[in-house]
């Protein structure tokens, strides 16, 4: 069952050469005391930040507080990144009980952040949660090829998990300050409001779009390897008696 962990790990993410070249140094350089399992909780308290940021977005309607949602999307990655770079850094990798931990924590983290998303009020809570579900199945699939083919596969069309933090923190500063430009101007600049139909936003529709990528990903990745495994994995004609 360590083969999970040991799987080869596919990432072709537009900034993963100078990323894994940052994670390498940031852990060589952490103190000793700082453990993967603090920096995995440390993970999960930038994923409830981002959930908290949105949320207060709403209950308060004042979109500052989506700096903070921002603030833990840096954090998150902090965590996130480092939990396994420090480990294989320093050679204290645990396969099997690396790998449970981090796959169930990476659901409750994504969990926080898209049902945040959901409540931010700037969108119907159904998208993002629509959103989730082909996120998860690409986590499912990854999980399952780890094992079968050994191989692990975290970047889809060029983009993996520090890319997609990355543009929603820019999503962010957009939505900060088109929020303060309606206060002053009150008008279109409203952009994270704008309703295109009844109870409807913008970024509902921006959400679908995702929702149509993420299961595009999911789907073009399934038939291609369920062609690969049919022919690694022939049908066979049964004996006769």
């Amino acid at each position: 069952m360590a083969k999970e962990e040991n799987a080869v790990r596919i990432q072709t993410s537009i900034l993963n050469g100078v990323e894994k070249k940052v994670l390498v140094w940031i852990a060589s350089h952490l103190p000793k005391w700082i453990t993967s399992d603090m920096l995995t909780w440390f993970g999960v308290f930038g994923s409830f930040l981002v959930f908290l940021g949105y949320v207060l977005n709403n209950l308060l309607s004042a979109p500052a507080w989506i700096w903070l949602s921002s603030a833990g999307l840096v954090v998150n990655w902090f965590g996130d990144s480092l939990d396994g770079s420090i480990a294989r850094v320093r050679k204290t990798q645990r396969p099997l009980y690396g790998f449970y931990l981090d796959h169930n924590i990476d659901c409750v983290t994504e969990f926080f952040m898209f049902i945040g998303i959901g409540l931010s009020g700037m969108c119907n809570l159904w998208v993002p949660m629509l959103c989730f579900i082909p996120y998860l199945m690409l986590e499912v699939y990854v999980s399952i090829n780890a094992h079968l083919k050994n191989e692990f596969k975290l970047t889809y069309g060029k983009m993996g998990p520090t890319e997609l933090r990355l543009i929603i923190i820019i999503c962010n500063t957009f939505l900060i300050y088109s929020e303060a430009m309606h206060s002053e101007l009150g008008h279109i600049w409203h952009i994270g409001r704008i309703v295109l139909a009844e109870h409807v936003y913008i970024l509902d529709y921006i959400g679908l779009a995702i929702f149509a990528i993420l299961m595009s990903f999911y789907l073009g990745s399934f038939f291609k390897d369920l062609h690969y495994f049919a022919q690694i994995d022939p049908l066979k004609k049964p004996k006769k008696d």
